[in-house]
């Protein structure tokens, strides 16, 4: 939900997004327990829009109750039948596994729910990266589309957590067509590496990992703090020459839950759109929220999609 002030000039972000998604092939994707309008009318818009081709997976009965009241034509979608949603999330990850999907989307269950299944270890979609969560903001008064991670998945993540957070958002960053080499901030309260602030610490080896080549494809710079990471007169007074400080692109947060607050004070002070996916599985995991708008969810449809087909040639570059 774009504010008014500046809406000219920067909330057209997530409709070049979307547009750079309609001109890829549709992905088949699995919604797992569609059973509201809210996330239904996600994947039918998303659909209309030629981003993804939905099977529903969920109690059939209600699936079709659902589009019904709703007036929401599934006629062209196959629904597969589930007893309830923890049987829903199994039987999605079966679909994935089967090749019959390419992209997992979170219906009207929990997200614990979905990511049990998507995590299990027996029979779950685990690789050998650490599975994290992605926000890509449209933040009306910022001229890049924002990433945010990891605010959802990982509590307090550790230095190898924190590698594989870093890496899962610059292979999106990359590989959905953002651009090449994002600029990372790894956030901390301060600027200055010290004992007090193990976040601090944390961050001045992950850039230091970058350096050895352990984590590629962007340019690194922490710790910094929210300021001077984002503006570039914060950096300037404080003296912090980088090509991150003040133009960051990927912002790292030091554990959940701070990520979830800068998030939401995005959201709601910001008027910034969040779309949300989980990276790090064998496919690409949509999470959507009841407080998404319409935008919003279709937005996180299009950044898997251009995720999903990048797995299988060259993404195409979202024009400037």
């Amino acid at each position: 939900m774009a504010a008014e002030s500046g809406q000219s000039q920067y909330s057209s972000k997530y409709d070049r997004l979307i547009a750079t998604a309609k001109a890829v092939p549709a992905v088949p994707t699995v919604v797992v327990h569609p059973c509201d309008e809210t996330s239904l009318r996600g994947a039918v818009d998303s659909a209309q829009a030629g981003i993804i081709r939905p099977i529903l997976v969920g109690p059939e009965g209600r699936v079709r109750d659902t589009a019904r009241k709703c007036a929401l034509d599934i006629s062209g979608f196959d629904v597969v039948d589930a007893a309830h949603s923890e049987d829903a999330a199994a039987k999605g990850v079966e679909l994935i596994h089967a090749a019959k999907g390419e992209m997992l989307m979170k219906g009207s269950l929990h997200t614990d729910e979905l990511m049990r299944a998507v995590t299990a270890k027996a029979g779950g979609l685990r690789t050998d990266r650490r599975i994290s969560h992605v926000f890509v903001m449209d933040v009306p008064a910022y001229a890049e589309t924002l990433f945010v991670t990891d605010a959802a998945i990982n509590i307090f993540p550790d230095l190898d957590a924190k590698r594989d957070i870093i890496q899962n958002a610059i292979d999106l960053y990359t590989q959905a067509g953002f651009g090449k080499e994002p600029r990372v901030a790894i956030l901390s309260a301060v600027e200055t590496v010290t004992s007090k602030i193990p976040s601090t610490i944390e961050a001045a080896a992950l850039c230091k990992m970058a350096d050895r080549g352990q984590i590629t494809g962007g340019v690194l710079d922490g710790p910094l703090a929210f300021d001077n990471a984002i503006d570039p007169e914060a950096a300037r007074i404080k003296g912090i020459k980088s090509e991150v400080a003040g133009r960051a692109q990927i912002l790292v947060v030091p554990d959940l839950e701070a990520g979830n607050m800068l998030a939401k004070n995005l959201a709601y002070f910001a008027r910034a759109d969040g779309a949300g996916i989980v990276l790090g599985a064998r496919v690409p995991v949509v999470l959507t929220s009841r407080a998404d708008t319409p935008r919003a969810r279709m937005a996180s449809c299009a950044v898997a999609s251009l995720y999903a087909n990048a797995r299988r040639q060259h993404a195409p570059t979202i024009a400037a």
